[in-house]
């Protein structure tokens, strides 16, 4: 079993993701610290893009405030090489291809399995792209995370099939961020994925409240939540990391109480 599929053996998982560099990378740092003490099962670390095609505009803030402070992949990666040394909870990168392609993606993923890295999620990479980076992940065992939207029907056991690591369900159409309501049929996007590949299932985009994230968590294995989470760390700044740490431990305590 994968560090990533042990993250769903605590109960249903929750899962946080921060844009690294927002607002610095030293409190990037503190946070995935302060997350991992409230909670959260596995961490998804954003690394900044200029073009981020699946975020809502508060991603896209963050991304362009990191970058412009002149955030590197390297930066970031020796900021993964200090977290290594105090804690071993399973962390994802979340990013797009071209930040891939541009660093060389041999070196990417051989550089993130170096440091601990535990998987990939690229939401711009289609299923019939995958090929580009999936060997290399293999190779150097990173799991790279499959992602399946309400559209992809009757693709979803298709994906399912050759997923690893988890499944990252797409709530909503569209991009990132925040939304009041949640009307797709996750219940029925879990069932294929389970009938293909016995795989967790955790659902993004769009959760915020303690509500959504125990209705989400109750129709799959988990909940994954990112512009709440980047909302606070823009409202509070250098301060941001009690009340970020305050939101993981009330969301993953609403997981538990599904």
């Amino acid at each position: 079993m994968s560090k990533i599929q042990n993250a769903f053996q605590n109960g249903k998982a929750f899962i946080p993701f921060i844009t690294c560099g927002d607002p610095s990378l030293a409190v990037t740092e503190q946070l995935v610290y302060a997350m991992e003490e409230a909670g959260a099962d596995l961490i998804e670390l954003g690394i900044p893009f200029s073009d981020p095609t699946a975020e809502g505009p508060v991603i896209q803030a963050a991304n362009m405030r990191a970058l412009s402070q002149g955030v590197t992949t390297d930066d970031i990666f020796e900021m993964v090489f200090r977290i290594r040394k105090k804690t071993q909870i399973p962390m994802v990168f979340m990013t797009y291809a071209n930040v891939i392609f541009s660093y060389g993606a041999e070196r990417f993923i051989r550089r993130a399995s170096e440091l601990g890295m535990d998987g990939l999620i690229l939401p711009d990479l289609p299923f019939e792209e995958k090929e580009e980076f999936d060997p290399l992940c293999r190779q150097y065992g990173i799991d790279l995370v499959s992602l399946i939207a309400p559209t992809s029907k009757e693709r979803i056991s298709m994906i399912a099939k050759e997923a690893s690591g988890f499944v990252y369900c797409v709530s909503s159409l569209g991009v990132t961020g925040v939304r009041k309501e949640i009307q797709t049929d996750i219940g029925a996007m879990v069932k294929l994925v389970k009938e293909a590949n016995d795989i967790p299932c955790a659902v993004g985009f769009g959760i915020s409240t303690p509500e959504q994230a125990a209705r989400m968590a109750s129709l799959s294995d988990g909940a994954i939540v990112g512009s709440a989470i980047v909302k606070i760390c823009a409202a509070y700044g250098e301060d941001c990391v009690p009340y970020v740490k305050e939101y993981v431990r009330e969301m993953k305590q609403a997981c538990l109480e599904e």
